[in-house]
């Protein structure tokens, strides 16, 4: 029987006939796999792991999310999860353990081999999210003196054991990485000839206590699927691969999102996160901006006889603080990706500042104007806006350029400011530069209506 689907599958473990089931599987890619037995229970999962291959399995189980792991790892045998455990690469094992409770991670630590759990708790001692947690120590090592052809058969023979072999990294007789040298290379050269004929002694390496965002940028500057790893002296100890890498990436930018929306980043997924967690981690920020707004009530007060006098102005507060704090939010938005992209440093602050001025103003004038035309088309319909049409209109124009400048310079400039403090940039969100530029909106407004509107309606 040809397996094509979830249904398929189900059909099979129904019958019982896990012969025709493993032979219908184990030419499957991983992540395939992954995908179709998803909306099993955990228990016929369980069953689709213990026919698999080993190796099959092993990567299979690596495309698991960590919750989804976690479920399989408790309704797994003894003998199942030390297979399933012992023949996970490194890398991925380290990831899925640091995730677990510590009191599982050691339950799991003990299934097991002392090989695997010697590299497992080397791995576990580097410093959280540094590169140390990220590298596997299956990699090719060669000698520069070696022949082409005794490094080809060195490789035949260990290449299975390593993560990649896209790259071999020479080392001298202490360890230390010297070298890197393209398997492409290796290929094309003479058998006669040594390594070293092939060396141009030019590497990039990784420090094992370095961020892991440290590697995201180097991976991105040197467009490499494999980087090799070096302790503090140089020696060589492990390699980072690309796939590890992207989910530190995505992992990276799905914490800057959601810190920019006005939440602490959830660190786990949305539609698994605890209840009580999600509160926890949106009250803060919620109580932090409904405090921030208390102020524009505060400065509505301020102006109260302006308002009593002039009603028609309290008509335009809404549209003229909404527009400073998109302005702001879309500046926020833009100069914190720029900062996390690397495109602009600290340094790059007063010209960030000359370009949101003219940006600002452009868009305010943008605003200005059809505010202004708004009203003036309006009031030749109706009185709304009474016999001073005229400067009500000039004071909601005059007023959107200068709080949507405002808002353009708010919102690019705090960024820079909370980098300087040490804080994360996409803490400054746009829920965060809106209130701000909220409160900062009504003064200019009112005091630009006070200027035009001076002995006539006020």
């Amino acid at each position: 029987m040809v397996v094509q689907s979830l249904t398929d599958i189900g059909e099979i473990l129904r019958k019982r006939d896990f012969v025709a089931l493993r032979e219908a599987l184990k030419n499957w890619s991983p992540s395939a796999l992954v995908r179709v037995i998803a909306d099993l229970s955990t228990e016929d999962q369980v069953i689709v792991f213990r026919i698999l291959p080993r190796e099959l399995a092993a990567e299979a189980f690596e495309w698991v999310d960590v919750s989804g792991q976690e479920r399989l790892l408790k309704a797994m045998g003894q003998e199942e999860l030390a297979a399933l455990l012992n023949s996970m690469a490194p890398d991925d094992r380290t990831m899925l353990l640091e995730e677990l409770p510590a009191n599982m991670t050691k339950q799991l630590l003990a299934h097991l081999t002392p090989e695997e759990r010697a590299v497992a708790v080397t791995l576990l001692g580097y410093p959280e999210h540094s590169i140390g947690r990220l590298m596997t120590p299956d990699y090719i090592a060669v000698r520069e003196d070696w022949s082409v052809q005794d490094t080809l058969e060195y490789i035949r023979r260990h290449g299975q054991d390593s993560e990649t072999l896209i790259m071999v990294y020479v080392v001298n007789e202490q360890g230390r990485l010297i070298d890197d040298i393209h398997i492409r290379s290796l290929l094309l050269a003479p058998p006669v000839n040594t390594i070293s004929n092939l060396m141009d002694n030019q590497f990039v390496a990784l420090k094992a206590t370095d961020d892991q965002e440290t590697a995201v940028t180097v991976f991105k500057r040197e467009l490499r699927t494999a980087l090799p790893v070096t302790d503090s002296s140089g020696i060589l100890i492990g390699i980072v691969t690309i796939d590890d890498v992207l989910r530190v990436a995505e992992a990276a930018a799905t914490e800057d999102i959601q810190k920019i929306g006005g939440s602490t980043a959830l660190d786990e997924p949305y539609i698994k996160i605890a209840l009580r967690r999600m509160v926890q981690k949106r009250a803060g920020w919620l109580v932090v901006l409904f405090v921030g707004e208390m102020f524009t009530a505060t400065a509505m007060g301020f102006f109260q006889k302006e308002i009593e006098k002039a009603v028609v102005l309290a008509l335009f507060v809404p549209l003229i603080i909404s527009s400073g704090g998109n302005s702001g939010s879309q500046a926020s938005t833009l100069v914190i990706r720029a900062l996390a992209l690397g495109e602009i440093g600290l340094r790059d602050w007063w010209r960030v500042m000359q370009r949101e001025i003219f940006t600002g103003l452009a868009l305010g004038s943008i605003l200005g104007m059809i505010g202004f035309l708004r009203i003036a088309v309006w009031s030749l319909f109706a009185d709304l806006y009474g016999p001073h049409w005229f400067l009500v209109a000039l004071t909601v124009g005059v007023s959107l350029i200068g709080v949507v400048m405002w808002g353009a310079l708010t919102g690019s400039l705090l960024p820079f400011l909370l980098r300087r403090l040490g804080f994360d940039p996409a803490a400054s969100s746009a829920p965060f530069v809106a209130t701000l530029v909220d409160v900062t909106g009504l003064v200019i407004y009112f005091s630009i209506a006070f200027v035009f509107l001076r002995g006539t309606l006020l």
